[in-house]
């Protein structure tokens, strides 16, 4: 797993879906949405830690495209 469009592969295996609009959002959801499946003990903590690892990344990406 390496890209955002992975993290979003492996939300779709479980239904979730995530569109808001604006990409910071999204990155926000998709947050919210693997921890609860790592909650629920559906993904192991290797696949969350990657997962939240790219999302953290992206997030800082698009908070600097903001700022500029």
């Amino acid at each position: 797993m390496d890209s955002l469009y992975d993290v979003q592969q492996l939300l779709k295996r479980f239904g979730i879906f995530v569109y808001v609009g604006k990409r910071i959002y999204d990155i926000e959801l998709m947050n919210i949405e693997l921890k609860k499946i790592f909650e629920a003990r559906l993904i192991d903590q290797e696949t969350y830690l990657k997962a939240r690892n790219i999302l953290t990344r992206e997030h800082r990406i698009e908070e600097s495209r903001e700022d500029q």
